[in-house]
């Protein structure tokens, strides 16, 4: 099923990794969002589940294996033309990840990678939808161990 113009909405994911009060961000290679930033991700194959998605997702894109992903928040983005019809209509499931090794290097989906500070996030050329789930969850993700 392509992404532009679905028959359905298409399911996400996103992997939020932190390190020491910075979170890792990627620049998009890829529409939509191409230039701008989010967090690695990507669509969930079929017959994956979404934890595997993350995982697989994470590998692709910075090399880092992952593992023990804990759910955060589901955003929904949708997107229409100019003329009304839904362009894109994604749902993202967006886990805490924790790093067991390597270190990031951007590939596949990825035209770079960042570990940027929470109070310098916003100054970044974010996805819609990666600036809602932020504004929604830097509280969560400033103290992981109080929430997730």
């Amino acid at each position: 099923m392509s992404a532009e113009y679905p028959k359905k909405p298409v399911v996400g994911v996103g992997a939020i990794i932190l390190d020491d009060g910075k979170i890792l961000l990627e620049k998009r290679k890829n529409q939509p969002g191409k230039g701008k930033w989010a967090v690695p991700g990507g669509l969930v194959e079929l017959g994956e589940t979404i934890e595997d998605a993350v995982i697989r997702e994470v590998k692709e894109e910075t090399g880092l294996e992952v593992y023990d992903p804990r759910l955060v928040d589901v955003v929904n983005y949708i997107n229409l033309d100019e003329n009304g019809a839904v362009k894109y209509h994604f749902v993202i499931i967006d886990y805490l990840v924790t790093v067991k090794s390597g270190k990031p290097k951007a590939a596949s989906d990825a035209d770079a990678l960042k570990w940027v500070p929470f109070n310098e996030v916003e100054q970044y050329d974010l996805t819609e939808s990666f600036w809602r789930f932020f504004k929604q969850n830097k509280q969560k993700l400033e103290n992981p161990s109080l929430y997730l």
